[in-house]
């Protein structure tokens, strides 16, 4: 790939470029912020339920920090290829890299989960799951690829529909941000029925079919390396890497701190588990080990210690992406940037293995995801069914199934396709809460005017 062409200004909406004190990446950066999409986040599981006595991370908070840990990757990164690859880079380019890569991977790292819906993976695995199970009776409704996008719903396909969507209703082009800022977060760029289980680029799929035109034309602005075309498959962006070794390094490390915060798993394993990967680095671990000695507070000692090991991820991801340079350019690297380096090193292996044991199979969190999946799955089965029936044979009760429809994701002239994902955009979006609420509302649990 052209170092040159692989970023552009170009936004979803075809906005023209305006003159401000900021660029067109920092405006991508605050569109975010003041979304709706992305303030629904606040209030979205990260592992843990919420809201609870003791302070944990939502999606909001994780997305905060995984954009802060993104963008001090794309800045050194930036830095790298301005001053590596000078005499190939032009004016704009050599700007672009040295003072605006930290924000655009800064702004892809902070919508990157704006498609998730509520309750973590088990909202995504209760929307899929929701299609597969009613095969028989829906199936037939849909083109091959169209259903080949609900039976593999998942949340990075819909984050490019949440944002470059025109909902009912609203602007052109969703939330108009940067080709750029978008192809950052298309880990999976290729069609559901490309998706493959073993390459890096299909694991899943990153775009519906009614956002395939779209993403053709953020493939187009920025020079994606294309694989196939029947069904569509691109090669990842290179600043995908980026974004996802930001993502990485967060979840894998502050689902740690929140398991400790909780009681649920003890203070010295966590400290333990830190100074094993932190001594792995060939840090200073006798400084490390003093500076603790001045801390009592348990939280602090942990915060402290996350904070050497995030530090010490950044590094070895950067670390990676300059090894792995041409590989990434290329569009031929097959392995993410944490993985690569976790394969070699046991210390961040026994962090994972430990998570898995003892924080994701936990008692509590196993509970929230199975009543997320029940919840999720029984919304969609309240309007599912009645949107896709003909005007004319709607029953009174799918009348009323529909009132609760927001004006937006109502697409009664479009294909039935269309009508679902106005549905999905509708569930997918609820926060845990609302979701809760809506769900006892309709079964009867709860009674009675609230607003």
């Amino acid at each position: 790939m052209n170092l040159n062409q692989i970023f552009t200004s170009q936004r979803t909406g075809n906005n023209p470029n305006t003159t401000a004190s900021r660029t067109d990446f920092q405006r991508d950066f605050d569109r975010i912020i003041f979304s709706s999409a992305f303030r629904r986040l606040q209030n979205k599981t990260q592992v843990f339920p919420l809201p609870g006595s003791v302070f944990v991370h939502n999606r909001l908070t994780h997305s905060l920090e995984v954009s802060s840990v993104g963008r001090s990757l794309g800045s050194v990164i930036g830095e790298f290829i301005a001053e590596n690859f000078k005499s190939d880079l032009t004016e704009d380019s050599k700007n672009f890299y040295n003072h605006n890569l930290g924000n655009v991977i800064a702004a892809a790292c902070l919508c990157h989960d704006v498609g998730n819906p509520a309750f973590g993976h088990s909202g995504e695995d209760a929307i899929a799951s929701y299609f597969d199970k009613n095969e028989n009776d829906l199936k037939f409704k849909f083109l091959e690829k169209e259903w080949a996008d609900l039976v593999n719903f998942e949340g990075n396909a819909n984050a490019i529909r949440v944002l470059a969507h025109q909902q009912q209703g609203k602007d052109f082009g969703g939330a108009q941000l940067t080709f750029t800022t978008l192809a950052s977060i298309a880990k999976y760029p290729c069609e559901a029925v490309a998706k493959k289980k073993g390459i890096v680029h299909r694991k899943k799929f990153g775009f519906f079919q009614n956002e395939k035109e779209t993403f053709l034309e953020i493939a187009k602005g920025v020079n994606l390396i294309q694989e196939n075309d029947e069904p569509y498959i691109f090669k990842r962006h290179p600043f995908v890497w980026l974004v996802e070794a930001a993502d990485d390094i967060c979840y894998n490390i502050i689902d740690m701190e929140d398991a400790h915060r909780l009681g649920i798993i003890s203070n010295s394993d966590c400290e333990n588990l830190f100074l094993d990967l932190i001594e792995s680095e060939n840090q200073d671990i006798k400084k490390v080990k003093d500076k603790l000695v001045a801390i009592s507070n348990d939280n602090e000692r942990v915060s402290y210690l996350r904070a050497k090991v995030i530090n010490a991820l950044i590094n070895k991801s950067i670390e990676s992406f300059k090894t792995n340079f041409n590989t990434i350019l290329e569009g031929n690297l097959d392995k993410g940037l944490l993985d690569i380096y976790r394969d070699g090193n046991k210390a961040l292996q026994e962090i994972e293995k430990y998570s898995i044991a003892k924080i994701y199979n936990h008692k509590a969190v196993v509970e929230i995801e199975n009543a997320g999946y029940n919840v999720m799955y029984e919304l969609l089965d309240h309007f599912i069914p009645s949107v896709l029936k003909p005007k004319d044979e709607r029953k009174s009760y799918d009348k009323m199934a529909l009132k609760l429809l927001p004006q937006q994701f109502i697409y009664e002239e479009g294909s039935d396709y269309q009508k679902t994902l106005g549905v999905i955009d509708f569930v997918s979006g609820m926060t845990d809460n609302y979701a809760t609420d809506l769900y006892r509302k309709i079964k009867g649990i709860d009674i009675g005017m609230t607003m």
